[in-house]
This record gives structure tokens, sequence and C-alpha cells, in this order.
């Protein structure tokens, strides 16, 4: 990878955007079928479908700045718990939608189908 897209990764901060019809609610889906994380106990890669689904209030989140957010999780060791909570933590805490449904569907490893769902 070239050094534009490396660092454009490593320096990825969630972005609030301006709702620009905020006195009305509607719904927000986003799909990223592409996410890469790692095992915390056998360093082996987990792959994912994140599904973020909330009704802003005063902002939605940027859609350059998430996709950068979450390719930056490709070389963490974490669980599948925990960075689905992390990404509904951050999602939350940046625009502070009135509902807010994070979805880890993990990819089947070991025989095993995890799927980790956070809601406000």
């Amino acid at each position: 990878m070239g050094d534009y897209g490396k660092k454009a990764i490593e320096e990825a901060v969630l972005e609030p955007w301006e709702n620009p019809t905020p006195e009305r609610d509607y719904t927000v889906d986003i799909s990223y079928p592409e996410f890469t994380c790692l095992c915390p106990r056998s360093g082996y890669p987990d792959f994912a479908t994140i599904r973020v689904s909330y009704v802003p209030d005063k902002f939605v989140v940027e859609l350059k700045s998430l996709k950068l957010y979450l390719n930056a999780y490709r070389n963490l060791a974490i669980s599948h718990e925990a960075v689905t909570n992390k990404i509904f933590s951050e999602i939350k805490a940046i625009i502070e939608p009135r509902k807010l449904e994070v979805v880890g569907d993990f990819n089947v490893r070991g025989n095993l189908k995890t799927v980790i769902k956070v809601t406000l």
C-alpha cells in the first residue's frame, strides 16, 4: 500500500456532519462488508460485516471518516465483543444519535459464527 492510504488510515478520526433535516426522524443504514481485525488469542484475521443503523439528531457520521476509521482496525488484536462495543461507543460519542445499533456479523471460523449486536 502506498504511503497515502496508510497515513490516511493511521490518522482516521470519526467526523460529525451536520444533519440537513434534524426536525425529522429518519434512519441511516450503513453496511461495511470488508471489516477485518485480528483475533487477540491466535493473531489470525477475523472478517466481518459491520452494520450501523441510527436515527440522527444534530449530526450524521461523515462517511469517508467512517470508512477510514473502520479500516484502522485491520491490524488491531481485539475480540468480536470488544470491537463491536468500541465502534458503538465511539459513534455514539461523536454524533449523539436518537437511536443507534451496531452489529458485528463475523464470518464463520473454527465452525462457529458470532453476531454481536449493541443497541441504544
